[in-house]
């Protein structure tokens, strides 16, 4: 078994190294690898992590959640295992482990911090044992993959089965989340924004009926799609107290608010852009002291933290260009709501592939509330990818008549054209197999 161990772990190291050495990422094939050499490599190496596994489930915002935690534990001087690119599948968490055990399958780590796909979680548990499971949310995504958002939740509820000592932060302001916290006995905590920030949009709602009566749930307010605080009339299902209580949400320069835990109270403020990222902050934050078991200097990581690709990243080609990714309907309204945010005349492109990774139905589109863009002092419209037609189309729904969008035929066209406009910024609204190939290029022309 010891052979077969540094026999996978050696095969895993060179495979990521000639993956990058061809411009990959090398998070996949690598670990596909060293899991046939030895199918056990994820059990060895994730029994010699020393205190706690942090596993980060959610349709959104699991990557940057994740990767804050690690960021957090790391400025505590802990060592980290961790996916920090978002190779949120079995080979991808194989990786992670591997590329951090030396050659001889000795690993050196206090904590792993590792995304998980909400699919891949009944492949990882067998393997992975986490101490704390965090859940972000729960929209459709990818429907020709996952199915509707029951399918997602019975996977997870399968995962969760395989590990039953596992604690559990949950987003209390989704319903579809909070109802893991429900009719269980394990511990389980909750984060919640408490007050009506004003953020509502008339967006798609996922989770419009209880999910124990089926009875429509009534809002006290809601912050975008199905968060808010809910309750159901009829068996009296609702958003509980939370331990994690968020509130005093200013969004007019950046993000600030008020987090509250055992009645103590942590002032955050951050340059970062989109409401979503509260959440993000908060959920991270609360994980990490959940692990730590105290509070720590926060401000200064977070003013460290750099997003991963296509996280509201910033380039400059002689002025501003965002590049976000945005890869279903809520998603896509955040990342919309946050562009309007945005006072200044800007171009925007938006591109949509419909490749394996991306999911092959992009009826999703029609889902999200591009009407709004109207409010957003847009100068010039671009739009490209595999599906640009279809994108037209929605968007002449919504008001853009032709005449209004630019079509190119290849994103390096479109991005030589959003970049050479005369609007103050840019924005990039994309999906997920574009974002890799924008990013390469904005970084060479940020580079020239």
């Amino acid at each position: 078994m010891r052979i077969r161990l540094i026999l996978a772990i050696w095969a895993c190291k060179i495979g990521i190294s000639l993956s990058r050495l061809l411009g990959k990422k090398g998070t996949s094939m690598p670990g596909q690898l060293a899991l046939k050499i030895c199918p056990e490599v994820l059990s060895l190496l994730s029994k010699q992590v020393t205190k706690e596994i942090i596993v980060v489930c959610g349709t959104n915002g699991k990557t940057t959640t994740n990767n804050l935690i690690a960021s957090f534990l790391r400025a505590q001087g802990m060592q980290v295992v961790c996916n920090e690119l978002g190779a949120n599948m079995i080979w991808g968490v194989c990786c992670a482990f591997a590329e951090k055990a030396d050659i001889l399958g000795r690993l050196k780590a206090d904590f792993a911090c590792l995304e998980i796909d909400e699919a891949s979680a009944v492949k990882v548990f067998p393997h992975v044992k986490p101490n704390l499971m965090v859940i972000t949310n729960l929209f459709r995504d990818q429907l020709d993959r996952y199915g509707e958002i029951d399918t997602t939740v019975d996977l997870l509820r399968q995962a969760l089965a395989l590990s039953p000592e596992t604690k559990l932060l949950l987003n209390g302001d989704d319903p579809l989340v909070a109802q893991f916290g429900e009719k269980t006995d394990r511990i389980c905590y909750f984060m919640a924004v408490d007050e009506d920030t004003g953020a509502e949009v008339d967006d798609i709602k996922e989770g419009r009926f209880c999910v124990f009566c089926g009875e429509p749930l009534q809002y006290a307010y809601y912050h975008y799609s199905q968060l808010g605080k809910f309750h159901c009339n009829s068996c009296g299902y609702g958003r509980r107290q939370p331990d994690f209580r968020v509130f005093n949400v200013q969004q007019s320069q950046g993000l600030s608010f008020v987090l509250e835990h055992n009645e103590k109270q942590e002032e955050f403020s951050v340059c970062y852009r989109g409401f979503y990222n509260i959440y993000n902050i908060a959920l991270s934050y609360g994980a990490t002291t959940l692990v730590l078991g105290k509070s720590f200097d926060y401000q200064q990581v977070l003013a460290n933290y750099k997003p991963q690709i296509g996280r509201m990243e910033e380039f400059i080609v002689g002025k501003p260009v965002i590049l976000n990714l945005a890869k279903n309907p809520a998603g896509f309204n955040q990342a919309i709501s946050t562009v309007l945010c945005d006072e200044r005349e800007k171009d925007l492109l938006l591109a949509v592939n419909d490749y394996a990774g991306d999911g092959k139905d992009i009826s999703w589109i029609w889902d999200v509330d591009f009407e709004r863009l109207h409010q957003g002092n847009i100068r010039n419209l671009i739009v490209t990818g595999i599906r640009a037609d279809d994108l037209m189309l929605r968007l002449k729904h919504a008001g853009f008549s032709e005449d209004r969008q630019i079509k190119c035929s290849n994103l390096e066209e479109a991005t030589q054209r959003l970049v050479s406009g005369e609007a103050a910024v840019c924005y990039a609204l994309v999906n997920y197999t574009v974002v890799f190939s924008m990013q390469t290029i904005l970084k060479e022309m940020e580079g020239k």
